[in-house]
């Protein structure tokens, strides 16, 4: 369990580190606002503008970072967490068998009851078994027994030694069978399908070499991770404004709707592309969107006494 929580911890850190990159440069630079600095700097005659590339080197490392987790280490740790899955559901049957407890298989056909069990050569003496599967029941008894796998990757418990006795319960016309071994199959193949059928397992050179929407659609998801660490950097700078005559943090607020409105666009495109409704540039659209809305915001924060509406008709007719 330890295990699955550790793959699934690594599958959420790339989008953990976007957040930790946005709120890191977003608290700064609101504290920059509030202690007046700020005032200073454009008083001296510099902008916003001139924010973006100390914010850029910050962010710049840690989007390759988020990059390479996302196109190399998160689709690992998303195959092996499926396949320990797989593994963990295998072993349920061979839980089953514990010394000195009656205990029912997953399927409710089979109930194990061991005396004394060595796990460290997997054999087991006075072995008790009942079988139900068939539509008649079937009791084992043996003195010694083992697990083992055949070919086909199943577990397979084989008795040595033992009695088989099948019948109805209450009617005497029972068979009984006296055997030297006796093998019976208690887990399914252990054999996996691999991950073919979840996108998310898939590495990155094979969703390069598909083009079905759902595969580009993933593809376009991990490209757009590292890409929107820099765009929620670049939006950090003029969302952080902070009036210190209001002593209210609404900024925050904003911002981190800002981070769920982006994030939540990005999941409707990928969903959008991978159902074929719209092409790979609809997540490329989304990233452009507010990498505009991040210029505008620039351009309205360098003179924080006009309104937003004056900005705007400002860069229109530039335009």
């Amino acid at each position: 369990m330890t295990a699955l929580i550790g793959f699934w911890a690594l599958g959420f850190f790339p989008l953990l580190l976007i957040l930790t990159v946005f709120v890191s440069v977003l608290v700064v630079m609101t504290r920059l606002w509030r202690d007046h600095e700020m005032d200073v700097w454009l008083s001296s005659g510099l902008s916003l503008k001139n924010w973006i590339w100390p914010i850029m080197r910050f962010a710049i490392p840690l989007a390759i970072v988020t990059g390479g987790i996302t196109l190399l280490v998160s689709p690992r740790a998303e195959q092996r967490s499926q396949s320990y899955a797989e593994i963990l559901k295998h072993r349920e049957e061979i839980s089953a068998i514990s010394p000195g407890i009656f205990k029912e298989s997953s399927s409710s056909s089979k109930v194990y009851f061991i005396e004394d069990y060595s796990g460290e050569h997997g054999a087991a003496t006075n072995i008790f078994m009942q079988d139900m599967s068939g539509g008649h029941v079937a009791s084992i008894f043996a003195k010694h027994g083992y697990l083992t796998s055949n070919k086909d990757g199943e577990r397979v418990l084989v008795l040595e030694d033992g009695r088989r006795y099948v019948g109805e319960p209450g009617r005497a016309d029972y068979e009984e069978a006296q055997f030297k071994r006796y093998s019976v199959i208690i887990g399914e193949s252990t054999k996996f399908a691999g991950p073919g059928g979840d996108k998310q397992a898939l590495s990155t050179q094979q969703l390069l070499a598909d083009d079905s929407p759902k595969h580009r659609s993933e593809l376009m998801w991990r490209l757009s991770m590292p890409l929107s660490c820099l765009v929620l950097a670049l939006l950090a700078i003029p969302l952080s404004y902070y009036n210190p005559r209001s002593g209210h943090t609404y900024n925050l607020i904003f911002a981190l709707l800002t981070f769920f409105l982006y994030q939540n666009g990005l999941t409707l495109a990928r969903n959008w592309v991978s159902q074929g409704k719209v092409g790979v540039m609809a997540m490329l659209a989304v990233h452009l969107l507010f990498v505009v809305l991040a210029l505008i915001l620039l351009k309205h924060r360098n003179r924080p006494a006009t309104t937003f509406s004056h900005t705007l008709r400002t860069l229109f007719r530039k335009s």
